[in-house]
């Protein structure tokens, strides 16, 4: 009975094996080749310094050894985060920015499961506002709905949040997003496929449901509601948002 629908990615509007089949390994394989090509752009820079700051160094000049060469150093680091699965914050910045290239020149294409678009598209008609919350970045979720086998689903959503808002499996975060949407959280539905971060949410006094999609890892014990297709969330479940709702500010984006 949410007028917000906010939205995780992985294992709940794509499957897990996309990301973790697909783009991750794309990311993996160009992540040197990149940093060497584009170390001294504006936006790798940025990125490296935001790695450092992840790893507890306040510039990424402490954190390289003198030794090192700095863009193979930024690369085998990315690459430990990502053998660890890590979701920090700097390692998702880069990802993002290598899988841009993919998305531009086709080489990625992002996979939704069947009944995402045509819900998405119901609930949105409806006037229902619908917001994502990843670890990845913003930039990369942005990238992800532009590109998908159903088209640009961009215009369906009105702000993206990734973890510059905070953790996913903290409460707090979830209180930050209800005060960027200016509304309470208990007009936020919260969909995604992992336990701790549905956890955090009701905490936050969001409405929470566990999706339970094909290939997701099975979840511990729980006491969500689940939903196993978007169709289980029908439009006249929901409650139509009734003013319009401000975009994530320009500080997050």
């Amino acid at each position: 009975m949410s007028r917000v629908i906010l939205l995780d990615i992985e294992g709940t509007v794509s499957p897990l094996a996309f990301v973790h089949e697909v783009m991750f390994p794309y990311a993996r394989l160009r992540l040197a080749s990149f940093l060497a090509a584009r170390w001294h752009t504006p936006e790798v820079l940025a990125t490296v310094r935001q790695m450092a700051r992840d790893a507890g160094y306040a510039s990424f000049a402490e954190w390289c050894p003198p030794s090192a060469k700095p863009e193979v150093f930024a690369a085998e680091e990315a690459l430990k985060l990502m053998d660890a699965d890590i979701k920090a914050t700097g390692l998702k910045m880069l990802q993002g920015l290598i899988w841009e290239q993919g998305f531009h020149d086709g080489a990625l294409r992002s996979t939704l499961f069947d009944d995402v678009p045509a819900a998405l598209q119901a609930w949105h008609t409806d006037g229902h506002d619908l917001r994502i919350y990843s670890s990845g970045s913003v930039h990369a979720q942005k990238l992800f709905f532009a590109h998908t086998e159903a088209g640009d689903l961009t215009p369906l959503f009105s702000a993206y949040y990734d973890t510059t808002i905070g953790s996913k499996r903290e409460a707090e975060s979830y209180r930050r997003i209800a005060a960027d949407g200016q509304t309470t959280a208990a007009d936020i539905l919260f969909i995604s496929d992992v336990v701790a971060e549905l956890d955090a949410a009701r905490s936050a006094g969001m409405d929470t449901r566990l999706a339970i999609r094909p290939g997701n890892v099975p979840p511990p014990a729980h006491d969500h509601a689940t939903v196993h297709t978007f169709a289980d969330i029908p439009v006249s479940g929901l409650q139509r948002c009734a003013d319009p709702i401000e975009t994530l500010p320009q500080s997050l984006a």
